[in-house]
């Protein structure tokens, strides 16, 4: 999974389950912060990301990335979100706590952990 998908599913994650909106996050593995915001209300979800300059979003368990052109698949439950990256066919999971979202890269037996900047 790319680094850019990875922050996608966090930022997605964290506003369906914080009902809060995303205006920025810190990727612990970059050392770097992101440019990406996220919203969402109900099921749907829009997002926008700086770094690349493209769009994301769509309707739970569908998310599409206007960059890569492709679909994420989001479940969620109680504070965890789950799914399926598309493109590189990875699975993940995410469990969002205090301000912070850890991403699980199955393919990469890999964690990512993000801090919340919220609006």
């Amino acid at each position: 999974m790319t680094p850019h998908t990875c922050a996608m599913i966090a930022a997605s994650a964290y506003t369906y389950i914080s009902g809060q909106k995303v205006a920025g996050m810190h990727d612990h593995a970059s050392g770097r912060d992101l440019q990406i915001a996220a919203e969402a209300r109900g099921t749907q979800l829009q997002g926008y990301d700086g770094d690349r300059g493209v769009q994301f979003g769509g309707a739970i368990p569908e998310l599409y990335d206007a960059g890569d052109k492709t679909y994420v698949s989001m479940e969620i439950s109680g504070d965890k979100a789950r799914g399926h990256d598309r493109k590189s066919g990875t699975s993940y999971s995410a469990l969002v706590s205090n301000g912070r979202v850890q991403v699980y890269d199955y393919a990469s037996d890999t964690w990512f952990t993000f801090d919340v900047q919220v609006a």
